[in-house]
């Protein structure tokens, strides 16, 4: 965990506390979890639709997963547009969804917890 700095705690996830952590020789910003599963699963979804996992940390008592940084949540998007949602912008997050959920599905994955909270998006609505 040295090679990472915990720049803020995020939220609390499904497996454990959710931190936003910055690389201390790339600069590369990241977001470390804890979950074994998912690192068998992340290892085999690399798309342009699926957070990528940049990192497998561990010591005797913590595994720690550090995921590529998304800027919020699709709920907290929605929450900042007061209601006025593009039709045009709905239909990008839609087709992004269904495009790396057939990804998953391909592989034989299903997500299980699918809910705005659970979708990220960056500063390019990607």
């Amino acid at each position: 965990m040295q090679k990472y700095e915990k720049l803020e705690k995020i939220g609390e996830g499904t497996y454990g506390t959710v931190f936003k952590a910055k690389n201390r020789e790339t600069q590369e910003i990241g977001v470390p979890s804890s979950a074994l599963r998912e690192i068998c699963l992340l290892k085999e979804l690399k798309h342009k639709n699926i957070v990528r996992l940049h990192d497998v940390l561990h010591s005797d008592k913590k595994l720690t997963l550090v995921f590529e940084h998304c800027d919020q949540d699709l709920k907290k998007y929605f929450d900042s547009l007061n209601g006025e949602i593009d039709p045009d912008i709905v239909k990008s997050f839609l087709f992004q969804l269904l495009r790396g959920l057939e990804f998953c599905h391909s592989r034989n994955v299903l997500h299980r917890d699918l809910k705005p909270q659970n979708l990220l998006i960056n500063k390019v609505n990607i």
